[in-house]
């Protein structure tokens, strides 16, 4: 195997396992407030402003399908709600609902705790050169998958 072929995997496998231990904390974070880490992701995209499935697909990296599943749940628990789309008749948009803030916002002194023991452990510096890897990471996935056929 090539060195860079060794390097995509085991950059991979760090991926995966770093997305099932942010995962793993998410849960428990959002658990508390009635919510799933996926509800939280979805609640949290639509929070500065309402989107539609598609953009919040787009931004969260998930599956318009997948998106479109959680939206409807939320709508149904009275955590979100979907309004008209003057952009797109047919793509409404997801908003939260008083409800759906009040949960994120029980969920921000646990996530606020975690966040100072990891940049702790870490050290400040640290912390933000590794979210500046992770964003360059990103960024490269991005530009080649455009250019790759199919």
């Amino acid at each position: 195997m090539s060195e860079s072929a060794e390097l995509l995997s085991a950059t991979a496998l760090g991926a995966f396992r770093l997305n099932g231990q942010f995962l793993e904390v998410a849960e428990g974070l959002a658990r508390p407030a009635g919510l799933t880490a996926a509800w939280w992701q979805v609640l949290g995209a639509v929070l500065p402003e309402p989107l539609p499935v598609s953009g919040i697909a787009r931004v969260m990296g998930m599956t318009r399908q997948g998106v479109q599943r959680i939206a409807d749940l939320l709508v149904e628990k009275g955590l979100a709600e979907y309004q008209p789309n003057p952009a797109h008749r047919r793509a409404k948009l997801l908003r939260p609902t008083p409800e759906g803030r009040a949960a994120v916002r029980r969920i921000v002194p646990g996530h606020r705790e975690l966040a100072d023991r990891l940049v702790a452990e870490l050290g400040l510096e640290q912390a933000k050169e590794s979210l500046a890897a992770l964003q360059r990471l990103s960024a490269a996935l991005d530009r080649i998958s455009e250019r790759s056929p199919g």
